[in-house]
């Protein structure tokens, strides 16, 4: 089998698509890539449509060799790129000959950097679609060195652009819009959410980001310690255990909880939340 051969993963590689719909009621979440719009504009690079499968990168690390001529791209988390050794730029697209290989440097800023392959990678689907889920453990394995990846054929279309200009992505404060509900009215001092700021905990994954109150501005007090009887929770849900202390959930999220939302991110910044990095700083602001 052709593709592309991976011979190193760094921390942790996973194949992500934009997820697997329609199974909620079987229990079944969404998953898919935690920052959505990196992975669509890599498929944009390539010319592929925006749901095809490509790898999400956690800091960096990754290593390949093309079995088989490809067209790749990095985007999201800037890591460096080297193709033979020699620098190639990010967010742009990248020819490979067989035999070449790519090493990823880890990134300086952001989190989760995503290849992406035109043809799209296309190991089996389970459910409709390619995501790897890590708290189900529906979907591919985490990958591991000398696995191969399949490709896809070719599209019919190309990308209009070689390079895409995308803003820098820093490790400075991130304000994030939030909208109150559907049990604010669960806590004391809901609007403490939005004073001072939060820091992304070391104890965060794809499942939530898991936030530690920056400074002395006030921890979120329910009004009563009764539990909530289990109910549906979203993607960019705020919920906030006994301890006051935030988690925000993302891709992996459980599709249920006993612990009461505060409120939920904006659909638009949950990509940008999912490239925070533990120790950097959040601050909420009313949408």
């Amino acid at each position: 089998m052709s593709g592309l051969e991976i011979l190193d993963t760094g921390p942790l590689s996973l194949i992500q698509d934009l997820g697997r719909t329609g199974h909620l009621r079987s229990g079944v979440g969404v998953s898919g890539a935690a920052d959505r719009r990196s992975l669509k504009l890599g498929n944009r690079l390539v010319g592929n449509d925006e749901s095809a499968a490509g790898v999400e990168v956690l800091l960096g690390g990754l290593s390949i060799r093309a079995q088989q001529q490809a067209t790749i791209a990095f985007t999201g988390a800037p890591a460096q790129a080297y193709r033979d050794g020699i620098p190639v730029g990010h967010s742009s697209v990248i020819a490979l000959d067989v035999g070449q290989a790519v090493r990823l440097d880890y990134a300086p800023s952001g989190l989760r950097t995503y290849l992406t392959v035109r043809g799209g990678i296309v190991v089996p689907e389970i459910l409709g679609s390619r995501s790897t889920d890590t708290m189900s453990g529906i979907g591919p394995a985490p990958l591991e060195p000398k696995v191969v990846l399949p490709i896809g054929p070719s599209p019919t279309a190309f990308s209009l652009v070689d390079l895409a200009p995308v803003p820098p992505m820093t490790n400075e404060t991130l304000d994030i819009r939030v909208v109150f509900g559907p049990r604010a009215d669960r806590f004391t001092n809901p609007e403490s959410l939005l004073r001072g700021q939060w820091a992304v905990s070391t104890d965060s994954d794809r499942i939530g980001a898991r936030l530690d109150r920056v400074g002395t501005d006030e921890l979120l007090q329910q009004t009563n310690d009764a539990e909530l009887p289990t109910e549906g929770v979203a993607l960019g849900s705020i919920q906030v255990p006994p301890s006051g202390q935030p988690v925000v959930f993302l891709a992996d999220h459980p599709i249920t909880g006993g612990y009461p939302v505060v409120g939920v991110v904006a659909d638009a910044d949950i990509d940008r939340l999912g490239q925070a990095r533990p120790g950097q700083h959040i601050r909420f602001v009313g949408a």
